[in-house]
């Protein structure tokens, strides 16, 4: 179980006011790396996805090394509710000065507001995981998701929807990771924000982690919806970029089901 954010990152550049953040978080056996992505303008910066408890600041740490200039964070859309994507939004909301609107699909909305538990933070996890947090971030998490006294999340996604950030980032619903997983298509770019639909390996897309991927089947043909975009490039949380060929792995992934 990976506890402090505490790590190393870097950043890449994918495309004008496209950032691909890398973070490492944890250390040996224990480090898992994650890629947020970044959207910004001269007006305001929106984050896809917050890393674990306490990555807040390694974030704003990347951002800044990205050379985005200080600007106000105007939105973070979630891609879904595990902890891994969910866990440093407390951190932002106790920094950032002024309110921010927070995305995410109604199917996972009441995990991500604490009104039911979330699918794969169960007891057990939880007792392993909050006691190696410093106590600053444990009790945010806790404040947040656990015994939390509003919502967090501010705007639901639906399926088809575009969001106005990054001259139009399309929503499409892929349940099977959990209930609510989205996929986000930056039409710019022609970039896909996959979350955790598929994974990369040494650049090269694969299929949903098994072990985290409570209903697999779905996952796959949650894959079917991606095969009519136009795909240049696929950010995974886990593993990065991918561009070789991207549309015919997909396409291959989504036959599977």
């Amino acid at each position: 179980m990976i506890g402090r954010a505490a790590g190393i990152g870097m950043n890449m550049r994918i495309a004008e006011g496209l950032e691909m953040l890398e973070l490492t978080l944890g250390q040996g056996e224990r480090a898992m790396t994650i890629h947020p992505v970044v959207l910004y303008d001269e007006n305001a910066w929106v984050l896809i996805d917050t890393g674990m408890p306490g990555s807040e600041g390694l974030i704003r740490a990347l951002v800044k090394q990205a050379g985005i200039p200080e600007l106000p964070l105007q939105a973070i859309v979630l891609t879904h509710q595990d902890i891994d994507h969910i866990g440093g939004l407390p951190g932002f909301q106790a920094s950032e000065p002024s309110p921010f609107e927070v995305y995410a699909h109604a199917d996972d909305r009441e995990a991500i507001d604490g009104k039911t538990p979330m699918i794969k933070f169960g007891p057990e996890r939880a007792s392993m995981l909050l006691p190696s947090l410093p106590d600053a971030v444990r009790i945010s998490f806790e404040n947040a998701f656990l015994h939390p006294t509003k919502p967090n999340v501010t705007r639901a996604m639906a399926d088809g929807e575009t969001l106005p950030f990054g001259g139009g980032l399309t929503v499409i619903h892929t349940p099977g990771h959990t209930p609510g997983h989205v996929c986000l298509y930056h039409h710019a770019s022609k970039t896909l924000i996959a979350g955790d639909a598929m994974v990369a390996v040494g650049g090269e897309l694969q299929g949903p982690r098994p072990q985290m991927t409570p209903e697999l089947e779905q996952a796959y043909a949650s894959l079917g919806k991606l095969k009519a975009l136009d795909i240049e490039t696929v950010i995974c949380y886990h593993g990065g970029l991918a561009r070789e060929n991207v549309n015919a792995s997909i396409e291959k992934l989504a036959d599977r089901s």
